[in-house]
């Protein structure tokens, strides 16, 4: 379940999506399968080869994107999450989401 995040917000990361963009989006988010993890950030992308790219540039394993037309994307969550959203200088995710 997502929660923390405007319409306009999810509206504006599938439309960077749609258009072949990186986009990153962060919400709350609980999952009784991820005990402690409370936030997730989808990294999205509709061109799956150049979101399966991004993924191994970063460490990432592109078996695990999630491939749900028309947004697919890749879950980030833990440390992986932080080191990312640091190196992408998305900052605002990290203090909006008191992250880190």
């Amino acid at each position: 379940m997502a929660f923390g995040i405007t319409r306009a917000e999810l509206n504006s990361w599938k439309e960077a999506v749609s258009r072949g963009e990186i986009a990153f989006l962060t919400h709350y988010w609980h999952d009784p399968r991820f005990p402690g993890v409370r936030t997730v950030t989808k990294v999205g992308c509709s061109d799956i080869g150049r979101l399966a790219d991004w993924c191994r540039a970063n460490g990432l394993n592109p078996r695990y994107i999630h491939d749900r037309s028309p947004f697919p994307h890749f879950d980030l969550f833990g440390s992986k999450q932080l080191d990312i959203l640091r190196r992408e200088g998305l900052t605002h995710h990290l203090q909006r989401f008191r992250l880190g």
